[in-house]
């Protein structure tokens, strides 16, 4: 069950929001094989001046328009299959909303399967 959360630059539509949630989603359906309908996700709009995406820190020039995507999800995954994961949200986030690769910054938190809850107050994985 992972859990995705979104920040970007404020100022696009919620048609442009629900395609990145669920472009997000299908990247990760593909790449580690989430459960279908495994659905988990927050958008976050930041004005200008309330991020900043080092230019072009580690050889990758960003722009204004980075998005930053943090992942909390169970741990387990093999290196191959994070780099398949990055490969995978960059890929469906240009094909589906024109958004240029190295605009996307992922990072991943694992966690283990008694770090959730899913509701009624239980660790429904534990």
């Amino acid at each position: 069950m992972p859990f995705t959360q979104i920040s970007l630059k404020k100022g696009t539509t919620a048609d442009f929001r629900a395609t990145m949630m669920e472009s997000i989603y299908l990247a990760m359906r593909e790449s580690i094989g989430i459960p279908e309908d495994d659905r988990f996700a927050t958008i976050v709009e930041l004005e200008e001046g309330n991020f900043t995406s080092s230019g072009n820190y580690a050889g990758v020039e960003r722009t204004d328009n980075v998005v930053f995507i943090q992942i909390t999800l169970n741990a387990g995954r093999t290196v191959d299959a994070k780099k398949a994961l990055y490969a995978a949200i960059a890929k469906q986030l240009e094909q589906d909303l024109a958004v240029r690769p190295e605009d996307v910054v992922v990072s991943l938190i694992e966690v283990s399967p008694e770090d959730w809850s899913l509701g009624n107050g239980l660790a429904q994985y534990a």
